[in-house]
């Protein structure tokens, strides 16, 4: 059956839901299958992280979110479609329920056999990721746009994950863009209604379909969890964090989706007291704050008094951690994963299967790197995006990565795990038995240290962005450019490369260009510039500047980077073309 608009296009109503004008339905008869016209929208692109836009456009631009995942489910043959099953869940932010009830409904009426949703519709990305490979699933949809706001003026976004449970390729999300761009319709089954409030299964009959249509809800949290207690020594931790000479943790979940997974792993397994962890119930705004670790301010707070060993934060959808230490220390998310690689066999999970290699995203500071030189592992460099991970773990060539942007993650999974890192550094905490303030200046003391900082300008014009971009690459990539010297106070800095990133995938030969721009000194410091592709407004572009030094380990971070972050802003413009006098955030 097919149905129409119902208005002109050229007025379309907000109340888009409205207009959908729906034929009754027999209670006893089956779920009639709906073809709806549509309308494309030029701006359906997903980005590093899939589509994030604020609330808004969803409720008021008609079919926004049916256009979208109609082109994800058109992106897959129909023979893989049919009868197959997608998992679905989200971080419990506002409008997660009306899109999770749509998306069922799209999914039962394109062939889909079986979706599994979380609890609540509740799933964390990297929960997701394992019950995806679980239920051997053909990919699954989360709903979460991150470390952004959430609420009514929030943000919404909406990624796509395939088989191996990871993000979708470029090839795959680029093909969803051009479907979106030529979309004429898409199929619902509109009468379908999901009971997300209790565990277990539901089966609706629909017109024309052989097989009941299936739907079925499981507990968020215990797959996961599960995959966790395989991992680590539930016992060590237990007793790290519950029996005679514990240390003290605080967890903060930011009302985010990370909430349940720390209240059922940490406190009911592991021994922790409830006033260990906070802001544990998911909300739809978040408590009234964006669910990044790095606004953690409470937080922080707390772990200046001094009362606390060990502090974490998660984002939003719960793949994001924040690494602090006694009296707020904090642990860069780059030498974090540094930190565990070095001390990756306290980790059971390790023991069994050997290291195939470590991977850092090309914006991270190479304090990785040191490590895998010192103990012969392959390390691989990438572009930002978990994808380019997920590539290299299923071809057996990576056990442990990381990205500057709060990531940490193994191959356990197929996405970035905060709880994962949590119980990471746990596991050392637990095998060392030292601070994490103690353990860090260890490990700079060894390998030396990276610092390292990054400038993100927030919401810049577009087109002043893009512009700023390229007449950079013009002006590095020119032959001249190289063997440049730059004086800032008493340092020099010559340039020894200068290019915008390439990557050639060792795995399947794919490549990725223009992923960052890159200067590169003597020195080995580096300067690179890039446009956020998980920015959900305007465009945000972030300056990362990284700095060895073997001995000198022990400055505050800033004061060294100084002579280069003068540097960076001078070489882009940045300031002069954007009139701002400096960075929204610097981490």
């Amino acid at each position: 059956m097919s149905i129409g608009w119902g208005f002109p296009l050229n007025n379309r109503s907000p109340n888009c839901r409205s207009r959908l004008k729906l034929p009754k339905r027999m209670d006893t008869g089956p779920l009639q299958v709906l073809t709806v016209a549509t309308a494309p929208y030029p701006d359906q692109r997903p980005g590093t992280s899939g589509l994030r836009k604020r609330v808004c456009v969803f409720q008021t631009k008609p079919y926004y979110l049916h256009n979208f995942i109609q082109s994800i489910f058109s992106s897959i043959d129909l023979r893989d479609r049919q009868g197959s099953t997608m998992v679905l869940g989200g971080d419990g932010r506002f409008f997660n329920k009306t899109a999770t009830e749509v998306i069922v409904q799209m999914a039962a009426a394109n062939g889909v056999g079986r979706v599994i949703i979380g609890h609540h519709g509740i799933l964390s990305t990297p929960a997701l990721s394992c019950v995806i490979r679980k239920y051997k699933a053909i990919g699954g949809i989360i709903l979460t746009a991150s470390h952004n706001p959430g609420g009514l003026d929030g943000y919404f976004g909406i990624k796509f994950n395939v088989a191996n449970g990871g993000p979708a390729k470029e090839a795959i999300t680029n093909k969803i863009f051009q479907i979106s761009r030529n979309i004429e319709e898409f199929a619902i089954c509109p009468g379908l209604r999901v009971d997300l409030t209790t565990v277990g299964k539901q089966a609706f009959d629909l017109e024309n379909k052989f097989k009941p249509f299936k739907v079925e809800i499981v507990d968020s949290v215990e797959s996961y969890a599960n995959l966790l207690r395989n991992i680590f020594d539930f016992a060590l931790l237990k007793e790290l964090l519950f029996e005679e000479n514990q240390i003290k943790i605080r967890v903060d979940a930011m009302h985010g989706v990370a909430g349940p997974y720390v209240k059922r792993i940490l406190c009911e397994e592991l021994g922790c007291p409830a006033s260990s962890v906070i802001n544990c119930t998911p909300l739809e705004d978040f408590g009234g704050q964006p669910p990044n670790p790095t606004y953690a301010a409470n937080l922080l707070e707390d772990m200046r008094g001094g009362q606390w060993d060990f502090g974490a934060a998660f984002d939003g959808d719960g793949d994001r951690n924040m690494i602090l230490g006694r009296n707020g220390f904090f642990v860069s998310p780059s030498d974090s994963v540094a930190v565990i690689a070095d001390n990756i066999f306290c980790i059971p999970y390790f023991q069994q299967t050997g290291v195939r290699g470590f991977a850092r995203s090309m914006p991270t500071s190479a304090a990785l790197d040191r490590v895998a030189k010192a103990t012969k592992i392959e390390l691989y460099e990438t572009p930002t995006g978990w994808k380019f991970f997920g590539n290299l773990m299923d071809a057996g060539c990576l056990s442990l990565c990381g990205e500057e942007s709060f990531g940490t993650g193994s191959d356990h999974v197929r996405e970035k795990d905060g709880l994962w890192a949590v119980l990471a550094w746990l596991s050392i905490l637990a095998a060392r038995r030292q601070s994490v303030e103690d353990i860090l200046k260890n490990h700079w003391l060894k390998y030396g240290r990276n610092y390292y900082t990054r400038y993100d300008y927030e919401n810049v014009d577009i087109d002043t962005a893009c512009e700023m971009m390229e007449d950079l690459e013009i002006l590095i990539t020119d032959k001249s450019f190289v063997r440049q010297r730059f004086a800032v106070e008493d340092k020099i800095f010559q340039v020894e490369k200068a290019d915008n990133f390439e990557y050639t995938d060792p795995v399947d030969s794919t490549i990725s260009r223009n992923q960052g721009l890159r200067i590169i000194f003597s020195d080995g410091s580096r300067i690179i510039y890039r446009l956020s592709g998980t920015s959900s407004e305007g465009a945000t572009v972030r300056i990362y500047i990284d700095s060895y030094e073997q001995h000198n380990v022990f400055q505050d971070t800033q004061v060294m980077l100084s002579p280069l972050a003068t540097i960076a802003v001078k070489i882009s413009q940045l300031h002069h073309r954007t009139k701002r006098t400096g960075p929204s955030v610097i981490t």
